[in-house]
């Protein structure tokens, strides 16, 4: 049965129970071996797997002995089956291990007696189940117990080594270097699969979206210094030597909304100061290279280790919130170009509608009469006389209803969000064979936005289309691609530009590593090592050859990259029935990354087809991607307890060991930080300071130690998941006790 070889363990071993009658003697005959080395028994199991024991019971021939030898092998296979008395049955070295095994499990046996059973009648599970204490008495095996604890307890305290300070010069970039080289061409084979390909799709247009909003706000900000076009060709060459080169290909780099006002802010500041923008804005890059150089060579990326999960979640909330809202805020844009007609339009001034027939017959209908003509009652009886309606009144507007671009445009928006959800979540239905559902559930963004864009076209109404440029000029025509750097007049101007360089390289430093932070997270199971340093001297390199040739820097793009890693978990899937999917990991590789940006790069070319696609479509992708990236967020859990009863709260982990109270002091002022944070970026006067309060946001974090116990912050504010941290709490608590009772024994 290789189907279900499938869904077992790889090391999985196996009981073979055999009962039987043979003339033997009076008494039954019962015997059960543990095999020193598993063994192959050919045919004795549906699964070619090996045999660790085997349990024989022989009894007298007779009908009624061969039921009680049948009960008795149901009662030893649900024996092997208990988790616990396998630990028994593996270390055993005598009969009185197995006797003391077997009263054990008759102890914590929940037995429902067969008259009191009710098939049509659903049970719930009993109130009182054994305890862990209960399971940690069991497992007696003082060794084993005593190496499990050690094992969690590392994994519980273990630090990213990646991030450790070197005290060599380039000492962290070379580590870097070294570790991801190794997995350098398993990052291109492990490419080569089909959920790759729909992280791609999605991907592409998750990307290329807010290039465009951005680079035609740019344009418009910038006075088409940059724009579109620009956004592009940066978008291409950023991506994909980020792919290639990076420590960590897994993350999106592009165009973000701090950036996009620092850009504005430093043009307005240019033109008041009457200085060029583009030669300015070079010597501004020279420095933020220059800082960012020095900043690798020194391994300062680690202080990112400091960042715990209260920055690193309040900075992804806070960049959520703003795709949402973006989606909606656009969704309104449309509304004001497009208003909702709730009424027929009426002209200020009398007007008709007149049947024109080819034959001397014609009618005519003014406006007010009450006479009527019933032939010409209507365009449809007007055609039929081979007449035409001409005349104000005839206008479409005033005759017929209006079809409603707005109205359309929520339902394209809001439609393209839901059957995303939709399809996503079929992977874990019932329907459709498995590989179908990984497939639809993998492509879920592509099809609806297909589908949608299908209705659209077919509607024929005239909604908001994406502009894609299809000449490679600038956007500005007296501009250069190359910008000369010595155009900036006066020359003490090259030297003003640091101060804005600095606050750009803590926007750009805290904005890349922040995110490579949250991908690199435990709960995503990384296995190929991450490259702090390594990112930032290839960010630092892209902002060198952006400011030379005027394309707009990119940086890490948080929401984006939350999405491409969610594309590419890895599940099991030959999981047992009614038993969920596990994670097993991300698909770590360079090929995503390479031809998403590389697909940007040739949008040019494919505007043909891309201009078909209309923006609320992108829009809710855009809304696909906030909400998606809020799922699993521990402070969007604790915001959602603020407003429970305490009888219905979950099972976290701090909730066990922390007061409600303090839970919900600590929620408070991290909503507070993120309201203040969102303010800082709405005001145009104030948005400079953005990189600032990314750094106030880890001194706020420091005071905490002074407000909360450290007791009280190490469970609310770990960086291991909530579920990892209650499922590494329950094992040890079991193990722990199991240690201290064999001691005592």
């Amino acid at each position: 049965n290789k189907k279900l070889k499938q869904k077992l363990p790889p090391d999985a071993e196996t009981a073979n129970v055999l009962v039987g009658v043979a003339d033997l003697g009076p008494k039954p005959i019962t015997f059960l071996f543990r095999f020193a080395q598993p063994i192959l028994m050919d045919d004795a199991t549906e699964v070619d797997l090996p045999t660790r024991f085997l349990f024989v019971a022989l009894g007298v021939a007779n009908q009624s002995t061969l039921w009680q030898m049948s009960e008795l092998g149901r009662a030893t296979a649900l024996l092997l089956n208990d988790k616990v008395f396998c630990e028994v049955a593996y270390k055993a070295t005598s009969k009185q291990d197995f006797q003391v095994g077997l009263d054990e499990f008759l102890d914590d046996l929940t037995i429902l007696p067969p008259s009191v059973w009710d098939p049509t009648t659903r049970l719930e599970p009993p109130p009182v189940t054994m305890t862990l204490e209960r399971i940690g008495q069991r497992l007696h095996d003082t060794g084993r117990t005593a190496a499990k604890i050690e094992s969690l307890a590392a994994d519980v305290t273990q630090v990213d080594d990646s991030l450790a300070k070197t005290n060599k010069l380039f000492g962290g970039l070379t580590k870097d270097i070294k570790r991801k080289s190794a997995f350098y061409v398993s990052d291109i084979t492990d490419g080569l699969s089909v959920q790759c390909l729909a992280s791609i799709i999605f991907l592409y247009f998750a990307c290329i979206t807010p290039i465009v909003t951005f680079g035609g706000l740019m344009a418009g900000k910038t006075d088409g210094y940059m724009g579109t076009i620009e956004m592009l060709l940066s978008g291409a060459f950023c991506g994909i030597t980020y792919a290639i080169f990076s420590g960590q290909p897994l993350t999106i780099v592009g165009a973000t909304g701090p950036l996009l006002v620092f850009e504005t802010i430093v043009f307005e500041i240019c033109g008041n100061m009457k200085i060029p923008f583009m030669p300015f804005r070079f010597w501004i890059g020279i420095w933020i290279f220059i800082i960012m150089f020095l900043m690798v060579a020194f391994d300062l990326s680690y202080i990112i280790r400091y960042i715990t999960r209260f920055t690193e979640e309040s900075f992804a909330v806070l960049i959520s919130v703003i795709f949402i809202y973006e989606a909606v805020s656009k969704l309104f844009d449309v509304w004001s170009d497009n208003r909702i007609r709730t009424s027929v339009i009426s002209e200020p001034f009398r007007y008709s509608c007149e049947c024109k027939i080819n034959s001397s017959d014609e009618c005519y209908m003014p406006s007010g009469s009450i006479e009527v003509n019933r032939r010409c009652i209507s365009e449809k009886n007007c055609t039929s006389l081979n007449g035409s309606l001409t005349g104000s009144g005839c206008v479409q507007s005033v005759t017929n209803s209006v079809p409603d671009v707005f109205l359309l445009s929520c339902v394209l928006m809001f439609g393209t969000f839901a059957v995303a959800i939709f399809f996503r979540n079929m992977r874990s239905t019932t329907y459709f064979p498995t590989f179908l559902r990984s497939m639809i559930a993998d492509f879920a963004v592509f099809l609806s936005l297909v589908f949608w864009t299908a209705v659209d076209y077919f509607l024929g109404l005239n909604t908001s289309k994406l502009d894609v440029p299809t000449k490679f000029q600038t956007t500005r025509v007296d501009r250069s691609w190359i910008i000369n750097p010595l155009d900036c007049v006066p020359w003490w101007m090259c030297f003003v530009a640091i101060a804005p360089a600095c606050l750009a390289t803590i926007l750009l430093f805290l904005d890349q590593q922040i995110t490579a932070v949250i991908v690199n997270r435990k709960e995503n199971k990384l296995q190929k090592g991450h490259g702090y340093h390594l990112d930032l001297l290839i960010i630092s390199f892209q902002v060198l050859f952006c400011s030379f040739f005027g394309l707009p820097w990119f940086c890490a793009a948080t929401v984006r990259s939350i999405s491409h890693v969610k594309s590419l978990v890895r599940e099991s899937d030959v999981n047992a029935p009614g038993e969920s999917p596990k994670m097993l990991g991300i698909r770590e590789q360079r090929v995503t990354g390479l031809f998403i940006h590389l697909l940007i790069g040739l949008s040019i070319f494919g505007a043909i087809f891309l201009k078909y696609i209309p923006m609320p479509i992108l829009y809710g992708v855009f809304l696909y991607m906030g909400i998606t990236s809020l799922n699993g967020v521990e402070y969007i859990d604790r915001i959602l307890i603020l407003f429970m009863p305490l009888k219905y709260q979950p099972d976290y982990i701090y909730l066990r060991h922390v007061q409600t109270s303090h839970v919900h002091l600590f929620t408070f002022i991290q909503l507070l930080c993120s309201a203040l944070m969102w303010a800082v970026k709405s005001f145009k006067v104030t948005s400079i300071a953005f990189p600032l309060m990314l750094v106030l946001l880890v001194i706020v974090r420091k005071l905490m130690d002074y407000l909360f116990t450290q007791r009280d912050l190490y469970w609310l504010d770990n960086l291991l998941p909530e579920v990892n941290r209650r499922k590494k709490e329950d094992q040890l608590r079991a193990l722990e006790f199991a240690s201290q009772s064999n001691q005592v024994i």
